[in-house]
């Protein structure tokens, strides 16, 4: 019989709701009823796509022993992390102080006041490999729970205080900026680096999209050649591994191995969104067109599988497929000769397909021990090897396609749309590829109509034609960076007078003068224990990392200097955090790498009808392409039409090209470097030189 989870709009809680264990949802009811019973909560928090989610949900909330046992001594909710990431946060924090160590699922006890007593992540149905059954801790924190209830109390009491604390203070924060962190962060990645096949630390090795894009930006301002041999070995290792979807594109979760081949196979969003923005900055300063087309490959995987007929993004795609991980990426040598016929030989050769396979009999794809082999070609016959493995791949896909799918969960999240409509505007210019402006375009109308359908209210998630829950630190201003990049690559006035307005409410909202840094939550949400800041990555950048990004962009092109300054103490304040755990603040050192320069914002003024008789579009867009395919850290630009009415320019962008025309009917760039602006470049292929001469190459 079904049970309360049987109409959720969540398919993570759907995927429990034929359960015999009695789940409540987060919310009000469940805590009553905790409070009634005076019994403890076991509250499991979890996503679609997560493996050992699955694993558990089938050997013990399935079992009808456990179920009982759960349903008479506590109260059982279940969460999804997707949908309620500050319940996640929390508890997280809790485990971790807790054993050391989280992950999910995220499996937490708590009083009937929410506060946690004790936890784990994944618990076995028997003991195994140091970790106790689950119906065994069930019975000790029953037992516990009857015998010495005072004791726990206290306990949970005291964690909860000790979790306020640290939820709420930064140690080792600075007062002002101090660049020299940046060189210390870099010393302490490159101990962590591993130097044979890139990532930091050992196995399970995650990517970190914003540690790759400090060190690419390091590498070009600091012409720093450890921080690009520590890029580009973990950008190769990573494009070549199995954690790498050769066939269908994108990126799974992460890789179980050192290097990279096996990994958890679930696909998420953020992910391939964070490292096609990543991978595209590569190409941008290296000019490598293996990054190109890992970028464009990453893209046409979120395009195909993840769009939404009519916009946004789903969530993810599960690393299950009939009952067995990873089943719909695998394969057998006999299954791609019969596939390839003639071809199978070469695609056996670079892919790495053996007869007895590499994970349970069967093979990723990979190109792990052919990669060196395959640049090391002369170019024409690499781009003839090239086309034909490609056509390998194309076919195998098509094979592919016809087998049962994982799961897809079809939730769309602000912030993770954010991320993607970033890269898509960025690849669209850099890449040349009309068709990922415009699914930017439709992706960003798509986020401003549905979730953001009133002034000032904004929602995390929407599911089936509802949004859902206020919008969290994260879902604002990752909306108010892809607005930027939106505005930068389009030229709509409307976008940057919402990215403004953005950064108006984060102020209001969500920032904390204490630490000068920014909460997770809004002053007026509820947020459950104790209001925490959010300034670590987890594994998207942190929110107050993209407050400063934005913050800096809008504060530079309008000459907004409160901007500048608020970000500036934000970055400052994770100093200790950038010497001591560079990878727990990746993306606010990308920001502060990128402030270790002057900003300089590019602003050029079009005429209406231009001498050299080009249409301002054209002009615009010829424009765009040249500056996205640079790489400029700290750039921001606008691009406007001289004459255009102040209601069609807005209220900002009447701000910054006030006493900005085009000079000679020509087009003209005004570039200012921090607080510094030189005479006006004029002519498109002057301001053309102009970009050139300060775009960043690799090893030049």
């Amino acid at each position: 019989m079904p049970n309360r989870l049987s109409s959720s709009k969540s398919l993570y809680l759907r995927q429990h709701a034929e359960n015999p264990v009695d789940w409540y949802p987060w919310g009000e009811e469940a805590f009553e009823a905790a409070r009634q019973r005076n019994c403890p909560i076991f509250l499991s928090i979890g996503y679609s796509a997560c493996h050992w989610c699955h694993v558990m949900e089938r050997e013990s909330f399935s079992d009808p022993k456990v179920a009982a046992f759960l349903n008479e001594h506590f109260v059982p909710i279940k969460v999804d992390r997707e949908e309620h990431p500050e319940v996640d946060a929390q508890y997280m924090e809790a485990v971790q102080a807790l054993t050391g160590h989280g992950g999910w699922p995220l499996n937490v006890f708590l009083t009937p006041d929410l506060q946690p007593f004790y936890g784990g992540t994944y618990f076995p149905p028997v003991a195994w490999g140091g970790m106790p059954a689950f119906l065994d801790v069930l019975r000790a924190v029953a037992e516990a729970w009857r015998e010495r209830r005072q004791e726990i109390l206290d306990q949970a009491a005291r964690l909860t205080a000790f979790l306020t604390k640290i939820s709420q203070t930064i140690n080792g924060g600075r007062e002002k900026l101090d660049s020299g962190v940046l060189e210390k962060a870099e010393n302490q990645l490159f101990q962590n680096f591993d130097r044979r096949w890139g990532g930091f630390g050992p196995a399970p090795k995650f990517p970190h999209p914003s540690i790759l894009r400090f060190l690419l930006t390091r590498a070009a301002v600091a012409d720093s050649q450890t921080s690009l041999t520590m890029a580009v070995k973990t950008l190769d290792a990573m494009a070549s591994g199995g954690i790498h979807d050769h066939i269908g594109g994108g990126f799974h979760r992460y890789s179980t191995d050192g290097q990279w081949l096996v990994p958890h196979f679930e696909k998420m969003l953020y992910d391939n969104a964070l490292l096609a923005r990543a991978y595209v900055d590569a190409y941008r300063y290296t000019q490598n067109p293996f990054y190109a087309r890992v970028a464009r490959s990453t893209l046409e995987y979120l395009l195909r599988d993840l769009a939404r007929p009519g916009g946004g993004f789903y969530s993810s795609e599960d690393a299950d497929s009939e009952g067995q991980e990873g089943k719909f990426y695998l394969w057998t040598l006999k299954e791609v000769k019969d596939t390839l016929g003639s071809r199978a030989e070469l695609f056996v050769d670079f892919y790495d397909i053996r007869e007895h396979g590499v994970f349970e009999g069967y093979n990723i794809p990979n190109l792990i021990r052919s990669y060196d082999r395959l640049l090391s070609l002369p170019e024409n016959d690499r781009e003839v090897l090239e086309r034909e493995l490609a056509e390998c791949r194309a076919q195998l896909l098509g094979v592919r396609s016809r087998r049962v799918r994982p799961a897809r969960d079809e939730k769309i999240l602000l912030s993770w749309n954010s991320f993607t409509v970033e890269a898509l505007f960025w690849a669209g210019w850099a890449l040349g590829e009309d068709r990922y402006l415009a699914a930017g375009e439709a992706t960003l109308q798509f986020l401003l109509e549905n979730l953001w359908p009133e002034e000032m209210q904004l929602y995390h998630c929407w599911i089936d034609g509802e949004p859902m829950f206020p919008a969290l630190l994260e879902d604002v201003a990752g909306l108010g960076v892809a607005l930027l990049a939106a505005f930068q690559a389009v030229g709509n006035s409307e976008y940057l007078d919402r990215a403004y307005r953005l950064a108006e409410l984060v102020l209001d909202e969500f920032y904390d003068p204490q630490t000068s840094t920014f909460f997770m939550t809004a002053s007026g949400q509820p947020a459950g224990l104790y209001r925490r800041l959010d300034y670590l990555d987890n594994p998207t950048p942190s929110g107050t990392s993209l407050v400063a990004e934005l913050f800096i962009g809008l504060g530079q092109l309008g000459g907004e200097r409160r901007f500048i300054a608020t970000a500036e103490r934000a970055l400052a304040a994770l100093s200790g955090w950038m010497e001591r755990n560079p990878l727990g603040v990746g993306h606010a050192l990308f920001v502060l790498q990128s402030l270790s320069v002057p900003v300089s914002s590019w602003v050029v003024s079009l005429p209406a009808s231009d001498r050299t008789l080009s249409s301002p579009k054209e002009t615009a867009a010829e424009l765009f392409s040249i500056f996205f395919s640079s790489f400029i850290p700290g750039a921001v630009l606008a691009v406007g039409l001289e004459g255009s009415p102040e209601a069609a320019r807005g209220e900002y962008l009447s701000r910054i090209f006030a006493n900005r025309p085009a000079v000679d009917g020509q087009p003209t760039l005004y570039l200012c470097r921090g607080t510094t602006c030189q005479s006006p470049v004029v002519g498109l292929p002057a301001i053309a030189g102009e970009i050139t001469a300060h775009a960043k190459r690799a090893g030049h």
